[in-house]
């Protein structure tokens, strides 16, 4: 009996070893000193989602797409919200204002890595003061950490915040600005968006050359003050170059009212054509008095008065003067001005400009202050672009590179060592007084050619 019941137990005992060999063994995991050498890993970039059990080098590689990168940076600058700029300055800060608000609402310049680029500001009040400027500029650059500069209003403050911007190695436009002097101190990083003050004067050149090639006398009669000094003395040189006698060069003081005495001089010189003027008081009465004379050159150019609207005061008085003007809101700067010119086109037309100005600060009509003060954020836009960077370097290669025709007008920096960064693209917008179909006086642009919506009236009448 114990035979057999030791021999059942047996029997059973094998059959259950021969079960247990046919179940399949249940995986473990690997130590860690038994996992694949590093080497031997997928990169990380194409690496599968963790999944147990799963071999690394089974897994399907996945593309992961990276957000965009923002970059927000800080352009740094001042206004004078107080003291003798102050009415030129708040437009100027108005159209770089509405400028940066536009390009960020749009959402940023977008560069080909993916980075998109945004705008933040600071400034402060440098109460028209040339200390005051120093004072903030350099703060600007190394508390503020300002990565962009935009000047402030007028050419004694900005050669004073020049020196610091280029000091700190940062990248300055400016505006509002147009004296030679700043961009021959051996600057590199300092762009000029006006006209220069040497070039106030010699687009009336240009335009007579293009209206009569028999003319050869021509008078300067101008205001005996620093800012009509250097344009006069600048167009008499280009005047002279071209082979125009200058037959009267004479300065007044700044508080003459009676010109008889010079317009007898300028009867005597024989002068074809008269140039000069210096304000707005001084120069309108000069050209009533030449009226009242019937004294009538061929062209009457003057500063600073005639693109006023007061000037229109003068009634027939005003017909057919000529000023120069930095902007003017019926200058036709358009793509198809550009393409006839050979040049780029770049931004807003000035209409549009006009309109977003008046709609973001309640129906004020934008001066050519307000309107240089979007133009240099607008070609500070364009270098950005253009350079497809954020890099300083970058930008004022772009700068340098840059020939491009925008609402403002030809846009084009000298880069030699003498006058680096002067503007040499941007001419002045010449208006002359007009009379439309219903007999008023209106402003018309004359020059130049591809900003032109009248052809000039010439001789005067």
């Amino acid at each position: 009996m114990k035979r057999k019941l030791s021999l059942f137990l047996t029997i059973l005992l094998a059959l259950s070893l021969a079960l247990a060999a046919c179940q399949p063994k249940t995986p473990t995991a690997a130590p860690a000193e038994e996992s694949a050498p590093a080497e031997e890993a997928a990169p990380a970039e194409e690496a599968a989602p963790a999944e147990e059990g799963a071999p690394a080098e089974e897994a399907a590689p996945t593309e992961e797409v990276m957000p965009a990168q923002e970059v927000t940076l800080t352009i740094g600058f001042t206004a004078s919200i107080t003291g003798k700029y102050e009415t030129s300055s708040g437009r100027q800060k108005r159209g770089f204002d509405l400028w940066m608000q536009q390009v960020n609402d749009a959402g940023g310049i977008k560069l080909s890595d993916g980075t998109v680029v945004k705008f933040a500001s600071v400034f402060y009040d440098d109460e028209s003061s040339t200390e005051r400027v120093q004072e903030l500029y350099t703060r600007l650059a190394t508390e503020d950490n300002a990565d962009l500069m935009i000047s402030p209003y007028s050419s004694g403050l900005t050669a004073a915040a020049a020196v610091i911007a280029e000091q700190n190695g940062k990248v300055m436009l400016t505006t509002g600005a147009a004296s030679d002097a700043t961009y021959q101190q051996g600057y590199t990083g300092v762009f000029q968006i006006y006209t220069p003050a040497s070039r106030y004067l010699t687009g009336a050149v240009d335009l007579l050359q293009s209206l009569d090639s028999e003319v050869s006398k021509v008078a300067f009669v101008y205001e005996d003050a620093k800012f009509a000094t250097s344009v006069v003395e600048a167009a008499k040189d280009y005047a002279e170059s071209l082979g125009y006698e200058v037959v009267l060069f004479e300065a007044y003081s700044a508080d003459t009212t009676d010109f008889g005495p010079f317009i007898n001089k300028i009867v005597d010189s024989g002068a074809e054509v008269v140039l000069g003027g210096g304000h707005f008081q001084d120069g309108s009465t000069f050209a009533r008095q030449l009226f009242e004379k019937g004294v009538r050159p061929k062209m009457l150019a003057l500063l600073v008065a005639p693109p006023e609207p007061d000037f229109a005061e003068l009634g027939d008085a005003a017909v057919g003067v000529i000023g120069p003007s930095q902007w003017e809101p019926l200058a036709a700067y358009t793509p198809e001005s550009a393409a006839a010119a050979g040049l780029e086109w770049y931004g807003p037309s000035s209409e549009e400009f006009v309109s977003a100005y008046q709609a973001a600060y309640d129906g004020e009509e934008p001066s050519y202050h307000s309107a240089g003060g979007y133009a240099a954020g607008l070609v500070l836009q364009k270098a950005i672009e253009d350079a497809d960077s954020t890099d300083p370097e970058a930008i004022k290669a772009a700068l340098e590179a840059m020939d491009v025709l925008t609402f403002f007008g030809h846009i084009k920096f000298d880069t030699s060592e003498e006058n680096h960064g002067l503007q040499i693209g941007h001419s002045m917008v010449y208006v002359q007084w007009q009379k439309d179909a219903d007999g008023n006086l209106v402003k018309q642009v004359v020059w130049p050619q591809e900003g032109a919506t009248a052809e000039a009236i010439y001789p005067l009448p």
